[in-house]
This record gives structure tokens, sequence and C-alpha cells, in this order.
């Protein structure tokens, strides 16, 4: 299990992330999410070792992560860092290798890779002459060679198209099954709210929410649709509620008060038909708009 507790990190007078604390459980997809400059590069750097926090610690199965522990990790950053005119398959054995991984099952397992991935007949190409989307792939395998003990990968997700999103997620999904933790950045939240198990959300360099998608909805508010036969125009002003939205025969209501639903459900029945009466689910990109605020 990687723990992360009480990180800080300053640049000069600025806070970059403050006071940040989670847990990325073994065998779990975490989604990492925030907008730019919410402090996610920043904080997978110190799990990393590439900065030193100011403040905080980082543990590995319950104890301070060593720079061999890190060794073991697949990290993919935000700035790639392959070698764009040496052959794909070169560097990603050179890579295990210089990780402690013997030649001959480095250069299996990055073929097989390459192969899982679509580019198994361009293995001998300078990275250069690749697209940007498969350039992403091969540092994503670059990250995957030796197996990790745990992965943090930086928008791994970007610019890939998605066949090749949906083979990521496949592949991400193997490893955790594996029983390895993985925490990965995204900015594209329905695929996180798809993939992931458990999630954090950081906002001004600090950890706003986090937990299981269900448990960041169940803390927002209750929200339900209602249909009716003839205009919903009346619902406004109803006690205990608050009217977001009235589109002719159907409106969009939040509860205040416990039972103010019930009440408003029961009038609408007296006042003719009801076609339609549910709770309304928020979708993730809704429930960090609201937590990020």
């Amino acid at each position: 299990m990687l723990e992360v507790r009480s990180l800080t990190r300053r640049f000069q007078d600025l806070v970059a992330i403050d006071d940040v604390s989670f847990t990325v459980r073994e065998g779990g997809l975490t989604g990492f999410v925030g907008g730019n400059g919410a402090g996610k590069t920043t904080t997978m750097r110190i799990v990393m070792g590439v900065l030193a926090a100011h403040g905080g610690e980082v543990l590995w199965q319950g104890r301070p992560m060593t720079a061999g522990d890190r060794r073991r990790f697949g990290y993919m950053p935000e700035e790639r860092g392959l070698y764009p005119k040496q052959p794909v398959l070169d560097q990603l054995v050179y890579l295990a290798r210089l990780r402690g991984m013997a030649a001959g099952p480095a250069r299996r397992q990055v073929l097989d890779l390459l192969e899982r991935f679509g580019l198994g007949e361009r293995s001998a190409e300078p990275l250069e002459k690749l697209s940007l989307g498969n350039q992403q792939r091969v540092q994503i395998i670059a990250a995957l060679v030796p197996p990790p003990r745990a992965l943090v990968l930086d928008e791994p997700f970007s610019g890939l198209d998605p066949a090749a999103v949906d083979g990521m997620a496949d592949l991400l999904r193997e490893r955790a099954r594996d029983g390895v933790p993985v925490i990965f950045s995204s900015h594209q939240l329905d695929l996180v709210d798809r993939l992931c198990d458990r999630l954090v959300v950081m906002a001004r360099g600090r950890v706003v929410a986090a937990g299981t998608a269900d448990e960041l909805r169940a803390g927002g508010p209750v929200r339900y649709r209602l249909v009716l036969e003839g205009d919903a125009g009346w619902v406004r002003g109803r006690a205990g509620l608050h009217v977001s939205d009235v589109a002719g025969n159907e409106a969009l209501l939040e509860v205040l008060e416990d039972g103010a639903e019930q009440l408003l459900l029961t009038e609408a029945v007296a006042r003719g038909g009801v076609r339609d009466f549910s709770l309304v689910v928020p979708r993730l990109s809704e429930i960090y708009r609201e937590v990020a605020a």
C-alpha cells in the first residue's frame, strides 16, 4: 500500500501543495483529478523522489519509502523522457535493464507489450518516426517493464485514440488484479469514473475530496427529476426544495429538507398525472465542479 501523509511543497512564496494525504490500496485503481495547477504533478514527483517535500512523508507498506522501493515502481512523468533517435525496442530493453531486468526476459516482455499496443512491426524504428499517440504508447510500455510493484502515471491517456484508451484501461485493470496499486492523473473525468474504484480530487494544492465515486456522490446534494402531464412551473417556491431548472413539463429539483420531495410528489399526483419522478445520479464531472469550486 502506498500512503501519502501531510505532504507540503513550496516554490519560494507559492505553496504548491498543502497538507496532502491519501492512500492508494493494493489491487486498486485510484484516479487523481484536478485542474491545471492543482498540485497533482508536484505530488507525483515527490512520491517518486524527483522533488523533495518540505513537510510530510511517503510510505510504502507502512514504512518510509526508499530509493530501492522507487526503482521498482512504474512511473510515467508529465514530461516524456525517451530518446527520439533511438529504435523503440532497443531503448525499452535498455531502460528495463537499467532497472535490473535481464536482457532476454526484458526483450520478450517488451515485444509482447509492443504487439499488444499495435507497434510490433515498428519496433526497429526510431521513436521520432512514430506519431505522438504511438510515442505515448511507447512511454507507457517503459513504465510497465519490468513488472512494477506500483504504478504512478501522470496523464497516461493523453493523446491516445479510443482503441488505445481501451487497451490501456484493460492493461491497468490487469495490473490491479495482480495486486499492484495504481494511481493515475487524468482530465478525462468520464474515463476516471468508469475505470477507478477510488478518487482523489485536488484543488488549489489541497485534497478537497477522496473516496469511492459512490461516497463522493453521497456527500453531494440530492436531486430529483420530475416529469408531469402538464406544466411544471408551479413547483417553484415550494418549501424545502430548490428548483434548479424548469422546462415545460419537466423540473430538476434539489432537496433541502428531509421529506420535502414526498410532499411535492403528493401534490403533483393530486394536480394530475406524473410521468416520472426519479433520483438523478450525478456524473463525476458534476461532483468535481462542486467540490473544487
